[in-house]
């Protein structure tokens, strides 16, 4: 028998949260608070809390893991002392009250450690009596959501509404008693898994999660918040940069009020300014007082021939095209620049910082292909800072032959572990701590190029 089911696939949970956000626009008449649910859920509600030009926070909830079996849910367990039980899962199983608490334990134990992680001592956004809209990736049995929803609902919002882009038809049935509504774009069945609807569904890191909140603290968040700080939010806003041929490029600009450096950013072959490892350092430098700003280096047109990205020249004329752009704006030509590489856009970095002299003041490759700058390397003046993964030996001696034709003040900080990507626990917060250390040293101090 054949059959054929017309389905809605999402990009990634970034592309997930822009088509949610769409369809979740009326809500932005009742000024709410988008909440995701860690980690994967996060992406997905940053893109909706953009749409909706709202605070974003996060609720923590944990699946609580069968004794023998950790990945099997018997239930799940939420911030505010909420405990959500399986019963068919704990009848099916035949626990003992003892076993359900061990578990039950254990997960809460998990849960305290990631809301430190995720919120660092800060107290949620106050919610009572506002609308509030709890994301997530996906539902499949709503354990966790369910725990979620009602952690939420003790804290007395006005209007609670669960949005997801995908869920299972009988969850999301039965979680309507625990919400006033439901916003949802694809209720398939049979559901299958929730990664099943995406094409990229790559695990969200706790730094993704980190960089995302950072992100998004521009927003209305500040009205929400126990006490002013005194602090001004930074400049954020979505450009466009003209080139020649009535193209143009685009990027995400981050300006804080007191910024004394920006930091353009050069992605890899492949990625684009949504990276999140890119939007993870970036989130980092925000926090350091940097401003940065993530941009395509192609159009869309361009992204669609695979050989564009590797086209060094085409890619150090978009860098050089951002970097005049910076320049003729007057809120940030005052500020020192530098730039930030990853793969073939570290090679990009590299050539237009030979090209630009001293404009340039500081350069940092992570996991990249200096290689690719060829000739060029010898004229690079900035002071520059090569990040490599310890377990990417090709790659290693890439940036070690690119060190030694470097004539400019360099180092190369080999990260033990890490892998080409840097996905290793702690590995992409080693590669921002170095990323902001190396830019205070040289974007907040009197050139020394030579």
């Amino acid at each position: 028998m054949q059959s054929e089911t017309t389905t809605r696939v999402f990009e990634d949970r970034r592309d997930a949260g822009r088509q949610l956000g769409e369809r979740a626009a009326p809500l932005a008449r009742e000024h709410p608070v988008v909440v995701g649910l860690p980690r994967g859920g996060v992406p997905v509600a940053f893109e909706v809390a953009r749409t909706l030009d709202a605070p974003l926070d996060v609720l923590v909830a944990r699946k609580i893991g069968a004794p023998a079996n950790p990945e099997f849910g018997i239930g799940a367990v939420a911030e505010g002392g909420v405990r959500v039980l399986n019963d068919w899962a704990l009848r099916s199983l035949a626990l003992s009250s003892d076993e359900i608490d061990h578990a039950s334990a254990r997960a809460e134990r998990e849960l305290v450690q990631r809301v430190g992680r995720y919120r660092g001592g800060h107290p949620p956004i106050d919610v009572h009596d506002r609308t509030v809209v709890l994301v997530d990736d996906g539902l499949a049995t709503g354990g966790t959501a369910r725990a979620a929803l009602r952690a939420l609902r003790a804290r007395g919002p006005a209007r609670l509404v669960l949005a997801v882009p995908v869920g299972a038809r009988e969850t999301l049935d039965d979680l309507r008693a625990e919400c006033d509504e439901i916003v949802c774009l694809q209720a398939p069945e049979p559901m299958w898994a929730v990664g099943y609807w995406y094409r990229d569904f790559g695990q969200t890191t706790d730094a993704e999660v980190r960089a995302l909140l950072s992100q998004a603290t521009w927003r209305p968040a500040a009205r929400s918040a126990p006490a002013p700080t005194g602090d001004d939010p930074p400049l954020r806003r979505h450009v466009r940069i003209p080139l020649p041929g009535n193209k143009e490029i685009v990027g995400d600009l981050t300006v804080p009020e007191t910024a004394s450096g920006i930091v353009v950013f050069a992605h890899g072959s492949g990625s684009s300014r949504h990276s999140p490892r890119n939007r993870a350092v970036a989130g980092a430098l925000a926090s350091a007082g940097f401003g940065t700003l993530l941009i395509d280096l192609l159009t869309n047109d361009e992204e669609r021939w695979r050989m564009n990205v590797f086209d060094i020249g085409l890619l150090v004329q978009r860098l050089a095209a951002a970097t005049d752009w910076v320049g003729a704006q007057a809120e940030l030509s005052r500020l020192a620049l530098g730039y930030f590489g990853a793969s073939t856009g570290a090679a990009a970095a590299l050539a237009a910082a030979a090209d630009r002299g001293d404009q340039v003041r500081a350069v940092v490759s992570r996991g990249g292909r200096p290689d690719l700058a060829g000739p060029r390397l010898r004229d690079v003046r900035a002071p520059t800072l090569l990040i490599v993964g310890g377990e990417d030996d090709v790659v290693i001696q890439l940036n070690r032959d690119a060190l030694a034709q470097l004539r400019c003040e360099a180092h190369l900080e080999i990260i033990p572990g890490a892998t080409h990507l840097f996905e290793e626990p702690g590995a992409l917060e080693h590669v921002a701590r170095l990323a902001v250390a190396w830019f205070a040293r040289h974007l907040t101090a009197p050139s020394t190029a030579t």
